[in-house]
């Protein structure tokens, strides 16, 4: 059922200098996943980003592959597909993969999960189609986005961010002013 529910994407950040970001893929399902590159690599391009792709068996190689190069990226931008099969193994795919993405980035890491989890390959076609859904360029964007969240909020040891003046306003991640909202 398609939603009248009004959606925002964010303007993406200025980078000075370029970001680094690793794109780590799954191709299991190859078209659905090389669509997915494709709408992540326009992204990336478009903010002037450095990029490397780097591919892992499948989903749940992704998180490792991730740790593995903590350090040399500020970024990265998991992309996969997983389609529901007889058995309770995309459960366990979905729900593992996500969540070690998820710790990963509480720990501080910049990541942007478009690992798709869908019912059948035409739903995932739709969804990472650049011309359609692109939700491997909607997860490049997610990067950037905290990419930029981490380069405005790192600080040295002793410092403190200074003080919204009356916490009405919106900061835009990648943006030096604040953005009044209505």
């Amino acid at each position: 059922m398609a939603s009248t529910e009004e959606h925002r994407s964010l303007p993406l950040p200025e980078f000075s200098p370029a970001p680094s970001v690793l794109i780590v893929a799954a191709p299991y399902y190859l078209g659905v996943v090389y669509d997915l590159i494709g709408g992540a690599k326009a992204v990336l391009a478009r903010a002037g980003a450095r990029v490397d792709v780097v591919e892992v068996p499948g989903a749940l190689e992704i998180p490792t592959a991730i740790r593995l190069a903590e350090g040399r990226y500020e970024g990265f931008v998991a992309l996969g597909c997983v389609i529901r099969g007889e058995t309770t193994h995309y459960d366990t795919v979905c729900n593992d993969s996500s969540r070690a993405l998820a710790l990963l980035g509480l720990e501080g890491i910049c990541i942007g999960n478009g690992i798709l989890t869908c019912e059948n390959v035409d739903q995932a076609r739709v969804r990472a189609a650049p011309d359609n859904m692109d939700k491997g360029g909607g997860a490049a964007a997610a990067a950037l986005h905290l990419i930029a969240l981490a380069r405005r909020f790192r600080t040295e040891p002793g410092d403190v961010a200074p003080a919204d003046d009356d916490g009405d306003d919106i900061l835009l991640a990648g943006r030096t002013g604040l953005t009044r909202t209505a």
